[in-house]
């Protein structure tokens, strides 16, 4: 039987096909449209969700005519949902079956997850009503937040007041807080988290004309308030379930300073790399057949041939920067080392380099990638293993790697293993071999402004556009 999940409509569209209990395919719909958090389906991801199979049933992510009731409460333009006929302009047909937004989450949690118990945690803006949600392994909800109050809502309006996208660059306000005071604007800041925070929160200290360092105290303020209700939600999580496992879920999930702090409360964490809106189209086949499935990252469009390990490594002892587009897409929003920008973090002009070839904040960080046995004698290791970029770790040497330590001396890992991907490993190996340094930085292969590359002809745009070869 061939099943696909399907999130499109709102946020990040997405198709997951599966047969049986595999996953075959898994790509976002920005990959194939250019267009950043693309929300809708298109022509070409359908193409290649096709070559698997038409499917026998479909998967929705979340149940429309209940989030229609919420947007009629919110006083906000009530949305048609086309799926069915959007999937017939396509020429597909198949008995649709639907599942809440949460619950989606949870199962792609779960199920992804090597735990056979866990508790799971939900946190992002919103689904129909709910906002933050608590489940068991077997899907059974424990406790709920609903909408208006929502940590996702006020990390967002937070994105929006200081001129950022909301629903898109959260994760750039994360990199600004380093640079900030907390405590300026933290007393005002909290009350804000009692407010309906649907339309953002343009009304806080309105009139008020934003300076550089003010950006910067309102992300520093807006992390530490995040982190410290995030905290109180691993509390609760601990009172209703004795279980030593946790897995977080949601858009939420990608806050990889505030994942840390999970660290300090459960043996074991896992998030499952695409936690957002777009890994709900494998969520919401799994919340339907709640079965473990094997899971890599490495799902989406195939770019044939192998790994060009040696021609990477070539570059880097020439330039020190190089870009790679090989292999399967990944699902999710790392780059973990089949659509990335690498380069050598030791020089002090490196970061300088990639930022002006990604047009990127100086004070967004960069992310090494590292041979898992090396790791603990460069970083401060929470967990044996982060190999999807999740946590951020204390760096002992930070002189040593100025390209990819953020101000307040940490770095978002990215381990790797012979099995995770024996070509990176490869490449790393023959690295640490010619240099005596068992990391390089890894960052996403994309013009700004534009999603991650996703096949051949996009890599070789990339490669065009800032003199970068790229194999």
């Amino acid at each position: 039987m061939i099943r696909y999940g399907i999130s499109e409509g709102f946020h990040d569209a997405s198709i997951t096909v599966m047969e049986d209990n595999e996953i075959l395919f898994a790509a976002h719909s920005e990959r194939y449209s250019g267009i950043k958090n693309d929300k809708q389906l298109n022509q070409e991801l359908i193409n290649d969700a096709l070559q698997f199979g038409r499917p026998d049933r479909i998967y929705y992510y979340e149940r429309p005519w209940l989030k229609n009731l919420r947007r009629r409460i919110a006083g906000q333009k009530l949305k048609k949902n086309t799926i069915k006929q959007d999937l017939l302009d396509y020429g597909i047909k198949a008995p649709i079956s639907y599942t809440t937004h949460h619950k989606s989450h949870a199962a792609a949690g779960m199920f992804t997850s090597p735990f056979t118990d866990s508790n799971i945690l939900c946190i992002d803006a919103i689904g129909e009503f709910t906002t933050t949600s608590i489940w068991n392994e077997k899907l059974k909800k424990r406790w709920s937040q609903r909408y208006p109050k929502s940590l996702g809502l006020f990390y967002s309006a937070i994105t929006d007041r200081v001129g950022l996208k909301p629903m898109e660059d959260e994760y750039i306000l994360m990199g600004m807080a380093a640079y900030g005071d907390p405590n300026r604007y933290y007393e005002s800041m909290t009350h804000l988290l009692q407010e309906n925070l649907h339309k953002g929160c343009h009304h806080y200290k309105k009139g008020h004309t934003l300076s550089y360092q003010d950006k910067m105290d309102m992300a520093a303020a807006a992390q530490k308030i995040y982190e410290e209700e995030f905290i109180k939600l691993l509390v609760k999580v601990k009172e209703k379930d004795t279980s030593n496992n946790l897995i977080l879920m949601g858009g939420c999930a990608l806050n990889c300073v505030a994942n840390t702090k999970a660290l300090e409360y459960f043996n074991n964490v896992w998030i499952m790399p695409n936690p957002g809106d777009a890994g709900s189209s494998l969520g919401a086949i799994l919340a339907h057949t709640k079965k473990h499935v094997k899971f890599s990252p490495y799902l989406g469009h195939e770019i044939t041939g192998y790994y060009p390990a040696q021609d990477l490594l070539s570059e880097l002892m020439n330039t020190g920067i190089v870009g790679v587009a090989n292999g399967r897409a990944e699902f999710g929003p790392r780059a973990l080392g089949n659509r990335s920008l690498l380069a050598d973090p030791r020089g002090k002009d490196i970061k300088e380099r990639v930022n002006r070839i990604k047009k990127r904040q100086e004070f967004r960080p960069f992310a090494p990638v590292i041979l898992q046995e090396e790791a603990h004698k460069y970083f401060d290791m929470p967990c044996r293993e982060t190999p999807f970029m999740q946590y951020v770790v204390k760096c002992k040497r930070p002189d040593l790697f100025p390209a990819i330590v953020h101000k307040d001396g940490t770095s978002r890992v990215q381990t790797v293993t012979r099995g995770q991907h024996p070509g990176l490993y490869q490449l790393l190996v023959a690295w640490r071999d010619k240099t005596g340094c068992p990391m390089l930085l890894n960052t996403s292969l994309n013009i700004k402004g534009k999603p991650i590359v996703n096949d051949y002809e996009d890599g070789q745009l990339f490669s065009k556009t800032y003199q970068i070869k790229v194999f």
